[in-house]
């Protein structure tokens, strides 16, 4: 029963991928490209568990903690080259 459920949440996260990338190629203006890529990076570290789950392995988790790191160095370094022009000052 738990690999249903696995599956299921599997799927509506790679649902939410396509979603992702929608915004990103369609996005009115940078701000909504790069909200599209700090959730499309949410999205893959909610991929990577269920995967360490499924899997039964420890790999997937350390693997989603470096996804999380450069993801969130890589939204504040867009944000901050959007709003002042230059990342390191």
């Amino acid at each position: 029963m738990i690999y249903m459920a696995l599956y299921f949440a599997i799927g509506c996260y790679g649902i939410g991928l396509v979603f992702n990338l929608w915004r990103i190629a369609r996005g009115p203006d940078a701000a909504d490209r790069i909200l599209g890529l700090d959730t499309m990076v949410i999205n893959v570290i909610a991929l990577l568990i269920l995967f360490g789950i499924l899997k039964g392995t420890a790999m997937y988790y350390e693997a989603a903690m470096l996804v999380a790191m450069v993801g969130f160095v890589s939204t504040v370094a867009y944000c901050r080259f959007l709003l002042r022009g230059d990342i390191i000052e």
